[in-house]
């Protein structure tokens, strides 16, 4: 995230105390995972500034692998903050429906294109 001065050094919190220092979510979360916001009877406001900025990104569509890179977090710490909004009914998750093997095209398109626009 962007600084006040408009530097980009720091991310706007330390990453691995949002976790408390876990790795890993409890459940697989691959990285084209879909994330939207769970709706509007959350109010961001009342949430710690790590969850207020997921919720405010997940307004549109987003992948797992682009949350993480507009946090400016590694892809661990943005899996397990994702997979835990996910259990407290914060977000959605869309996950991938693989058919023998193959991904779907669709969701491959879209996270594509979700990645240019970065």
């Amino acid at each position: 995230m962007r600084e006040s001065d408009g530097t980009e050094d720091e991310p706007l919190f330390r990453p691995y105390t949002v976790t408390g220092g876990r790795t890993e979510p409890r459940y697989h979360l691959p990285m084209e995972t879909l994330v939207s916001s769970a709706g509007s009877h959350h109010d961001p406001s009342m949430l710690d500034p790590e969850r207020e900025a997921v919720m405010m990104l997940c307004r549109s569509v987003r992948s797992v692998a682009e949350i993480s890179a507009l946090l400016r977090v590694p892809l661990g710490v943005a899996r397990v903050l994702i997979a835990d909004m996910a259990d407290e009914g914060l977000v959605r998750l869309h996950m991938p429906q693989l058919e023998r093997g193959q991904p779907d095209l669709n969701l491959l398109e879209r996270v594509l294109s979700g990645l240019r626009r970065l």
